[in-house]
């Protein structure tokens, strides 16, 4: 059996969506963001006190490209995976690791607006930074959908794959603070690929980290 531990709007979000997409048996254990995250239980489980965790077959495992590169070897291999020796490969993994890159700066702006209770506790100087770079993130994204290869409806010409689930759902929390007005091609690919049923089932049922749709930034302009 596999267990997912999970809270809502988090990196585990990409493991859930892989699962769904997997359509192979699972439980869901999901918690508040919260201290629950720091008790001994579940850092048996996690060792940073992060989600995802996983539980397979008696082995725990930690990290969101590390839980998919194994959960596609295992049961997706061609699908959502691409393994050694295939021609996408390379960029397989490139892009289903890029999704870190664009985490990280969403994971600092949900510091800055959402962690961060007080004003003057927040830095716009560190806000308009991480924006940015989210925006230069949205940028390599529209470029891979548009060069060399016209209208690729994927980030791989081979097909839907892990990657555009793992950028996929970088982007669903990264546009809480930056819109992809100014970025066609991935706003297509976007909508794309969260109409597909693996997402919808991955969105929060009730509560999660955010408590709007999009942060205009601070301070107001």
């Amino acid at each position: 059996m596999i267990t997912l531990h999970h809270c809502p709007q988090t990196r585990s979000m990409r493991t859930l969506w892989v699962l769904n997409e997997l359509d192979v048996p699972f439980q869901l254990r999901s918690y508040p963001f919260d201290r629950t995250l720091r008790s001994p239980e579940f850092l048996s489980l996690s060792p940073a006190g992060r989600v995802p965790a996983l539980e397979i077959e008696g082995e725990r495992m930690f990290e969101t490209g590390a839980i998919t590169e194994y959960l596609c070897e295992r049961f997706s291999p061609e699908r959502l995976g691409r393994m050694p020796g295939s021609p996408d490969r390379m960029s397989w993994l490139v892009w289903l690791h890029f999704s870190e890159t664009l985490s990280q700066h969403t994971a600092a702006l949900t510091q800055q607006y959402v962690a961060l209770r007080e004003d003057h506790m927040r830095s716009p100087i560190v806000m308009k930074l991480e924006a940015a770079r989210v925006r230069k993130c949205y940028g390599a994204i529209e470029a891979r959908l548009t060069t060399p290869v016209e209208n690729r409806d994927y980030l791989l010409t081979s097909g839907f794959t892990a990657a555009d689930i793992s950028v996929g759902q970088a982007v669903y929390m990264a546009r809480h603070f930056a819109t992809l007005d100014d970025f066609p091609a991935t706003a297509d690919w976007y909508a794309r690929i969260t109409a597909r049923d693996g997402f919808q089932a991955a969105l929060p049922k009730g509560d999660g980290i955010y408590d709007r749709d999009f942060y205009a930034p601070w301070p107001l302009e």
